[in-house]
C-alpha cells in the first residue's frame, strides 16, 4: 500500500506542468492590476480587505466605468504613476500598499471586531484610503500627483522629510 502511494505521489509531481518562464523586466512600471480583472467574478480585488496595521489602500470602483474612456485610462495611468513614486517610501516604514475593487474595507479593532469604511458614493470612484488602526483615517478621492500624496501620507503618518531608513552609525 505504501508503494502504491508513494507510486501515485512520485506520478502527481512529476506530470505536474511547469511554470512559465518568468517574462523579462523592462523599464515598465507595474500595473496595480485594478482595471480590467481578468475574471471579475472572482477577482480577489472585489474582497473587503480587512486592514490590522499601518496601510495605504488605492481603490479603482466599478462606477469608474462610466467615465469617458479616455479619461478613465488617463486616471488611472496618474493614479499608478503616483502611486509607483511612494511605493519605496510606504515599503521603507512598512506601511502596506493594498489594491481592492470592492466598495467597502474593514479596519480590525482590538475587541475582535471590524470598522467599515465605505468608498462608494464619494466624489471619485477611485482613489486613497490611508489607515493606521486606532485613528481616524483618511479618504483621498481622485488623482494626486506624486509630491502631494508624499505630503499627505507624510502628515497622515508623522513620516520624516527624508523617507530613506539609513541605520545610525555606531561610534566608540
Amino acid at each position: 500500500m505504501k508503494l502504491r502511494a508513494l507510486l501515485v505521489l512520485a506520478l502527481v509531481l512529476g506530470c505536474r506542468g511547469r511554470p512559465a518562464a518568468q517574462p523579462a523586466a523592462t523599464g515598465e512600471r507595474a500595473d496595480l492590476g485594478l482595471r480590467d480583472p481578468k475574471d471579475s467574478a472572482d477577482s480577489v480585488l472585489k474582497t473587503p480587505r480587512v486592514i490590522s496595521g499601518p496601510s495605504v489602500v488605492v481603490f479603482w470602483l466599478a462606477e469608474a466605468d462610466t467615465l469617458n474612456p479616455e479619461d478613465a485610462a488617463a486616471a488611472y495611468d496618474e493614479l499608478s504613476a503616483a502611486t509607483e513614486g511612494v511605493l519605496d517610501a510606504l515599503t521603507a516604514f512598512d506601511i502596506k500598499l493594498l489594491p481592492t475593487n470592492s466598495e467597502t474595507v474593514y479596519v480590525a479593532l482590538p475587541n475582535h471586531k471590524r470598522r467599515p469604511i465605505l468608498v462608494s458614493g464619494l466624489d471619485y470612484p477611485f482613489g486613497y484610503v490611508l489607515i493606521e488602526p486606532g485613528s481616524p483615517e483618511r479618504l483621498l478621492t481622485g488623482v494626486y500627483a506624486e509630491d502631494e500624496l508624499m505630503d499627505e501620507l507624510r502628515a497622515y503618518f508623522d513620516l520624516p522629510e527624508d523617507t530613506t531608513r539609513a541605520k545610525p552609525k555606531v561610534t566608540t
